[in-house]
């Protein structure tokens, strides 16, 4: 079984690299199913605002600092940053490595990365929300919301929005496959502006990945999500980014969580530098880039204590009512997944080594690779690396023994 791979966007190089992975994108941990009458969650409560963080070396895991020393020590991952929120809201940052190969300067501490498509998380969270309030059921044909728009051509002519639904759009189990201006990688885009419609219409160019009359089939698509995010824009008649902010972000207080605005390629400072492999084998600074690529399927940034505090908001009920958190807890298989792991709406399920369930989602961006979990009592994990392509393994190893490491 290969590494999972993270990405926030289509990459068939990583596809080829990786054939065990993520086919079309990144991975997510969801969430078990919760009894529709309320939160079978344990401990979440106590969790829900932050009681203290621990200052350097106090309350500090040396496993884990450890752990995160040994993965930048041969510096292919130049700098990791992490935060633990225990089951009692304690929060402890740690560092590694560098956060600037050319100055040496210092890992920011819970400085700000591109989360990728851990913002698949938010705009699911999004669709939820509308389907709560009665705005649209998750049956919904995608037609009903965008008429005309989601028809196939060539290739992927036998895509019909007629016959896609929204929930199959957050289970990527609608057939729509992906888009193709990464083929050849960030470098020749990095700087190009894309709207949503033209990465949508891209993806309709190309082979459903099941033909009409088959069973579904579970295909990872980033596609999907940029198609939610229209959805989304279409039923509020509002921008996507302030849509998230106005339902998420300002409600449950993520100051350091953002959707970039249109040419936004920079990152808010603090951050560290996020590095590729090139072509001659050294890294390169890749931290400037227009994340519109991505959109709805992994646009946002935010620091990875922010992160944690979505997730216990997401698991105490503060984001969904228990009817829609339910529906995006129940999942299905994923192939190429780890045994033991399923994909919900927009999350996937992780079963721990130390046999503990953990929810929460991932991704990958040039420069950054992300991994978020929340247990069910409480503890939360975000763990990052400055650098997509390096010490994946590694990283999901230590992103599991930080989550055990409450047990």
């Amino acid at each position: 079984m290969g590494v999972p791979v993270f990405s926030m966007v289509n990459r068939p190089t990583r596809e080829s690299r990786s054939p065990g992975g993520w086919r079309r994108g990144v991975i997510a941990a969801a969430v078990a199913s919760v009894a529709a009458a309320g939160l079978a969650v344990a401990g979440v409560g106590v969790a829900s605002a932050d009681v203290s963080k621990a200052s350097a070396g106090k309350g500090r895991d040396k496993a884990l600092q450890a752990a995160l020393d040994e993965i930048v020590k041969d510096g292919t991952l130049p700098g990791a940053l992490m935060s633990v929120r225990d089951r009692h809201g304690r929060v402890t940052d740690y560092t590694a490595g560098v956060g600037e190969i050319r100055t040496g300067a210092k890992v920011p501490t819970d400085g700000y990365v591109r989360i990728a498509s851990n913002t698949k998380m938010f705009t699911a969270v999004v669709i939820l929300q509308l389907v709560g309030e009665g705005k649209m059921a998750l049956t919904d044909p995608v037609e009903k919301f965008l008429p005309g728009v989601v028809r196939g051509i060539g290739a992927g002519a036998a895509i019909d929005g007629r016959r896609m639904t929204i929930e199959q759009l957050l289970q990527h189990t609608s057939g729509l496959g992906t888009y193709t201006f990464l083929n050849g990688g960030i470098l020749p885009i990095r700087n190009r502006f894309f709207e949503p419609r033209e990465l949508l219409d891209s993806a309709l160019t190309q082979p459903p990945t099941y033909t009409p009359g088959q069973d579904p089939v579970w295909s990872y698509s980033n596609a999907g999500y940029v198609a939610l995010g229209l959805v989304a824009q279409k039923v509020t008649g509002r921008p996507l980014a302030e849509v998230i902010t106005d339902r998420i972000l300002k409600p449950i207080g993520l100051r350091e969580t953002y959707y970039p605005g249109p040419g936004e390629r920079d990152i808010r400072t603090p951050h560290p530098q996020g590095y590729l492999m090139g072509q001659d084998g050294k890294l390169m600074d890749i931290t400037r880039f227009d994340p519109a690529i991505a959109g709805a399927a992994g646009q946002m940034i935010a620091t990875p204590t922010d992160m944690n505090k979505f997730l216990v908001a997401l698991q105490d009920g503060r984001l969904l009512k228990p009817r829609e958190l339910a529906e995006m807890r129940r999942t299905v298989s994923a192939p190429g997944f780890p045994e033991g792991w399923s994909y919900g709406l927009g999350t996937i399920k992780f079963e721990l080594s130390c046999g503990v369930t953990a929810y929460g989602h991932g991704g990958d961006a040039d420069g950054f690779q992300s991994r978020v979990g929340i247990t069910t009592d409480g503890r939360a994990v975000t763990l990052v690396g400055t650098n997509e392509d390096a010490k994946e393994g590694e990283m999901l190893a230590l992103f599991d023994k930080a989550l055990c490491a409450g047990k």
